[in-house]
């Protein structure tokens, strides 16, 4: 793989999966090859890599949320990846961190749980997906600080953070967390799991870092 300090971005990541009972299988379709940012992915990216990312990230996801049988799993057949070009959409960025973690995010949604229709916030779904980026290890240089944000439901970054917080005081906090969001949703979870209220452990967060 070709490695560039900066990759403009012209084309838009979308995944979507289908239920089924087989083993997972992936694909890769590049709508945009045509443009300059299709033809960048398939030179510098391509389907080889992005099909072995999106394998690594079901298997890193699979560990974080301590799902180790296809019991503990959602029941998912296939992963497709489409590469699409949308005029206005461009993003500079590191070319493995930036699309690396992208896939480990977006693959966190295919796999973790999501209240069973009850509603969790929006923020805490994104936010947990973004901390399976984080412990990816693939961070990008625009994230926010740890302690930084102004609600523990802000989601993406400022909530990542939280949760590694919070998975500090409680080894394997988001994967039970995760599996509570299996059947519903309470903001009593974090009572059950921790023994304080989201907004204590979010005040008790803020002050560990003097915000």
């Amino acid at each position: 793989m070709v490695h560039h300090k900066y990759l403009l971005l012209s084309f838009v990541i979308s995944l979507a999966a289908i239920q089924g009972i087989h083993s997972v299988d992936y694909v890769v379709t590049n709508t945009a090859s045509n443009t300059t940012g299709g033809s960048r992915f398939n030179k510098e990216i391509g389907s080889k890599y992005s099909k072995q990312t999106l394998t690594n990230a079901t298997n890193f996801t699979w560990k974080i949320f301590q799902q180790k049988t296809t019991a503990d799993r959602k029941k998912v057949a296939k992963v497709s990846l489409f590469i699409e070009d949308i005029d206005g959409v461009a993003y500079a960025a590191n070319n493995e961190i930036y699309i690396t973690g992208v896939l480990f995010h977006e693959m966190t949604h295919i796999w973790q749980w999501n209240g069973n229709g009850q509603s969790p916030p929006g923020g805490l779904i994104e936010g947990i997906a973004d901390f399976v980026r984080l412990k990816s290890g693939y961070v990008p240089s625009h994230w926010v600080q740890p302690g930084k944000g102004d609600r523990w439901d802000q989601g993406y970054d400022v909530t990542a953070w939280f949760l590694d917080y919070l998975n500090g005081l409680r080894n394997g906090f988001v994967a039970d967390l995760n599996k509570k969001l299996r059947t519903g949703y309470s903001a009593n979870y974090f009572v059950e799991l921790l023994g304080k209220t989201v907004d204590q452990l979010w005040s008790d967060y803020k002050a560990k870092y003097g915000n």
